[in-house]
Parts: structure tokens; C-alpha cells; sequence
């Protein structure tokens, strides 16, 4: 409707307001517009008088709280007194959010987590997969006699496998600071426990990053490929660690295309020893 009190700055016509602009009903000038939405963040259709409102940030399984739980902010519009009060007031708030091992576990877990994701550029989906399965080996009790940060290796190592991402063994245990038998015996507890539905990881998934990192030519990674899918066919593959079967490939396209690369630049990428490289790099053939 159009404002009796209001007019156009140009034309000195009546403004009205349509959605979230005022506009001069004659010559359609935008005199004013409010892009803020102040409804409720979502609709009910629900048959009863719920008026939903907005509310903080979704939930996430990369909390141990899943982000229902309140936080102290920080302001500097307050009193010197009033600062002290509200840091002891934030201390103890802490305190009883924390307030038993099991939580606190897990929020050093879920922050592990959250670092090796960032470290190594994983998706978000990792990060809440690793979390969530945290969680079930700690109702399970498997966290009892073993170290916390080879359960953060485990559960990352083991989301990696179960969405085909080529991550090794290495890469996971040295972001999360944890030695290979911690790793290990988390891992173990993990698979034999959960029943994992990880299925064996193929060098194919290796070589792009590798010869990313490598920096090898097209020509020479479409060649890689052709000789992985050689790898398993022919059985080569058969017990061996499919990221030095991966270097091997690389290493054996790269001479093939006159490529400069070396043995010991193809094993060190994919943290095995070049006699590794070199056991498969002779069973497909110079």
C-alpha cells in the first residue's frame, strides 16, 4: 500500500513497499530496500500453531555435543571487573561441559580429527564419517588399553579406504602423531570389531597425486593407468602394497616416455624403499 507519510525524492509521488523494497508507485524509483529476511528459518506444515524460528549453526558430528551446547562469547564493550567475571564465568562453564573423561576424549579426538582433515585437504564428509565412527568404537569400549591417537589415525585411514581416497598408512600416522603399532592396534580393533566395509585400495587411485607431485606428463599418468590395470590382471598386484605398486607404474611410464625420474623420487612419494619399487618394476618389464 502506498505510504501517506513518505514521497519520491524526485517526482514527490507516494511510496509503497513491495516485499523488501520502498518504491515510488510513479516512476518506480528504489527509494529504500531491506535484504534481511526476518522470518522464521524454515516452514511447518505441520497442523498445529509450531512457529519456527531462527536458530545458530546446523548440527555436526564433528562436535562431541553436535553443537547444541552454549559458549561464553568475547566482548571488549565491558569493565575491567566485569572481564574477570566472565572469564571465571567461562571456566567454569568449560568445566562442566567437560565434565567426564569420556567427553573429554572425545573433544581432543574430534580436534585430531579436524587437524588431520585440514592438514591433508580431506572433505568435510571425512571428517564427520572419522567422527562418527570415533564415536561407535568408544560405546563399543575399544578405546580401553589403546591410545587415542591411533584411534584418530584408524578411523581417518579407514574413512579414506571406505570413499576412495588414496591416502597411505604414513601420511595419516605422521599428521596424527601416532606411531604405525598404535595405528595398528586401533585398526585391528576397529575391523574386527565394526566389521569395516573397506575393500582393498587400487594403484589406480594413487596416480593422479602422484604424478601431481611428481610432476609427470599426461602421456606418461595415462601410461601409469594402463600399467595398473596390467597389474591386476597378470596378478602382480596379488599381496603387494598398492602404493608401491603405483610408484612402480609411474617409474616404469616415466622410462618408457623418457621422463626424468628416479627411483628413489617415485618410492619416496609413496613412502616405500625402492627395492619395493624395484621387485615390481621388474615384473612388468623394462
Amino acid at each position: 500500500m502506498p505510504s501517506t507519510t513518505a514521497r519520491c525524492p524526485d517526482c514527490g509521488s507516494a511510496i509503497y513497499t513491495d516485499a523488501d523494497e520502498q518504491l515510488c508507485e510513479d516512476c518506480g524509483l528504489v527509494v529504500d530496500s531491506d535484504r534481511l529476511d526476518r522470518g522464521p528459518e524454515w516452514r511447518s506444515f505441520a497442523d498445529d500453531d509450531t512457529n519456527p524460528k531462527r536458530t545458530g549453526s546446523p548440527l555436526t558430528d564433528a562436535r562431541h555435543d553436535r553443537g547444541l551446547s552454549t559458549e561464553i562469547g568475547h566482548t571488549a564493550e565491558l569493565s575491567a571487573a566485569k572481564r574477570r567475571q566472565f572469564v571465571r564465568l567461562r571456566r567454569q562453564h568449560n568445566r562442566a561441559r567437560l565434565g567426564d573423561k569420556r567427553t573429554r576424549n572425545q573433544v581432543h579426538a574430534f580436534t585430531r580429527i579436524k587437524h588431520v582433515v585440514s592438514n591433508k585437504s580431506l572433505p568435510t564428509q571425512v571428517r564427520d564419517h572419522a567422527c562418527r565412527l570415533f564415536r561407535s568404537a568408544q560405546q563399543e569400549d575399544l578405546l580401553r588399553g589403546r591410545s587415542i591417537e591411533g584411534f584418530v589415525a584408524a578411523c581417518l585411514y579407514a574413512v579414506c579406504r571406505m570413499e576412495s581416497l588414496s591416502r597411505t598408512i604414513d601420511e595419516i600416522t605422521e599428521a596424527s602423531h601416532s606411531s604405525r603399532e598404535e595405528f595398528q592396534a586401533a585398526y585391528d580393533a576397529l575391523n574386527r570389531e565394526l566389521g569395516l566395509p573397506v575393500a582393498p585400495t587400487h594403484p589406480r587411485e594413487y596416480l593422479p597425486r602422484y604424478a601431481d607431485q611428481l610432476d609427470l606428463s599426461t602421456a606418461v599418468e595415462r601410461r601409469a593407468h594402463e600399467l595398473a590395470d596390467r597389474t591386476e590382471r597378470e596378478g602382480i598386484l596379488n599381496g603387494r602394497n598398492p602404493s608401491g605398486v603405483a610408484a612402480a607404474c609411474l617409474y616404469t611410464a616415466a622410462k618408457e616416455n623418457d621422463a626424468n625420474l628416479t627411483q628413489s623420487e617415485a618410492a619416496s612419494v609413496a613412502s616405500v624403499t625402492p627395492v619395493t619399487l624395484r621387485t615390481t618394476y621388474q615384473e612388468l618389464g623394462p
